[in-house]
């Protein structure tokens, strides 16, 4: 993914980031095995659709990314694993990270943190914003309590 983003240093950090959230909060949250490994691939991957979108475009949002982002992981992924179930559920997350209703799994719902805690940040979010989040995002245990730390809810 570096390669992939080479010279975009602000999607680079930002991916790195959202994997750094999602490993804590699936270690925190008891998730090991396979699904943690799922879990850190697709957060590592899971903006992959912005270049095509913003190629394709000319802009890109949650909704272009969602649409771009499964068939760019699969090219990536193919020559690592032939693990077919892997590859589809990294590609599930990555075409429904932006979609907060009926997340079907612990790995889909912790991505989906991960990524809040990050760009509610990047984006300077006011306290608000970043409450509704915590209502109506955060679910686990886990990422409940780091949103409340990192952005000193009370």
């Amino acid at each position: 993914m570096i390669e992939y983003y080479a010279g975009d240093a602000r999607r680079i950090h930002h991916f790195l980031k959202v994997h750094s959230f999602a490993k804590l909060i699936g270690e925190m949250e008891g998730v090991t095995g396979e699904e943690l490994e799922i879990l850190e691939v697709a957060a590592l991957v899971h903006d992959i659709g912005i270049k095509n979108s913003e190629k394709k475009y000319g802009y890109n949002t949650g909704k272009t990314q969602e649409k771009e982002g499964p068939p760019e992981a699969e090219k990536l992924l193919i020559p690592l694993t032939d693990d077919a179930a892997f590859i589809e559920r990294v590609c599930y997350l990555v075409g429904h990270h932006h979609t907060y209703s009926n997340i079907d799994g612990m790995d889909y719902q912790i991505l989906v943190e991960a990524d809040f805690l990050v760009n509610l940040y990047e984006d300077k979010e006011h306290i608000k914003a970043v409450r509704s989040a915590y209502e109506k995002i955060f679910r686990t245990q886990s990422g409940r309590k780091l949103c409340k730390e990192i952005f000193a809810l009370s």
